[in-house]
């Protein structure tokens, strides 16, 4: 792991804020508690109480809810620089499990410590709220994708969310990215079924727009993808930071 001055959630936050040293040296603290975790075991159980929450360094990781008959329905995909289980850890139980998608490396950050690091840095309290907001935003986006695009505007719309994401933290390009994720990851997240994540992605790249192929997503033609979803990336703001 890289010290917290460059570590993607570092990278994240100053995309709000320029952050001060003092802010720095907080966010370090928060990184000095670090676990690594294997990829399928859950690291937070759903209706799990007392729980921690965690900043995530290396790898991927879902974030998902179990269905009363054993289905899950995986609500977002967590990559370097997010919290996993900020909401949680003020709750008194999560309301959804976390499980790495591949090993990972996390920082273990106790309701304690974080709570002291917003007492002592407001500005970082408020950057940490910006993104669980922007986090909260991206979940919205999510549910109009289910409810209101069809399978390959919103397949389109995801992968291009991703991209901005991983961009962000230095992971990803205008020309692609590296990920994990399987068909059947991106059926559990965009409400399809497995088959139809192939032909989607099938025609998506017979059409010239994108590839996902040896855990690459490849963008053939990103404008030509932008105005299939509708893509406006303003609900990641990510433009530049607003406080100085």
């Amino acid at each position: 792991m890289t010290s917290a001055e460059h570590s993607p959630l570092t990278r994240k936050l100053s995309a709000f804020v320029a952050l001060s040293k003092a802010e720095l040296d907080v966010l370090e603290r928060l990184h000095q508690r670090r676990r690594s975790f294997v990829a399928g075991r859950d690291m937070v159980h759903q209706g799990q109480s007392d729980q921690a929450a965690y900043i995530l360094s290396e790898g991927w990781v879902c974030s998902y809810k179990l269905q009363p008959d054993g289905t899950r329905q995986i609500v977002d995909f967590q990559v370097p620089g997010d919290f996993l289980g900020l909401r949680s850890v003020l709750l008194r139980t999560s309301d959804h499990s976390f499980e790495p998608i591949v090993d990972i490396m996390a920082a273990e950050v106790l309701k304690s410590d974080l709570l002291d690091a917003f007492a002592q840095t407001p500005r970082l309290a408020t950057a940490i709220l910006w993104a669980a907001s922007r986090d909260e935003a991206m979940v919205v986006e999510h549910l109009v994708g289910i409810g209101r695009r069809d399978a390959d505007a919103r397949m389109a719309h995801f992968l291009l969310e991703l991209g901005s994401r991983l961009a962000l933290v230095g992971m990803g390009s205008r020309e692609g990215y590296d990920c994990p994720l399987t068909q059947y990851h991106l059926a559990d997240v965009l409400g399809l079924s497995a088959i139809h994540v192939n032909r989607v992605l099938r025609q998506l790249r017979e059409n010239g727009l994108v590839t996902f192929r040896d855990g690459r997503v490849s963008f053939d033609n990103r404008s030509g993808l932008v105005e299939l979803a509708d893509f406006d990336p303003a609900y990641l703001d990510q433009s530049g930071p607003l406080l100085k």
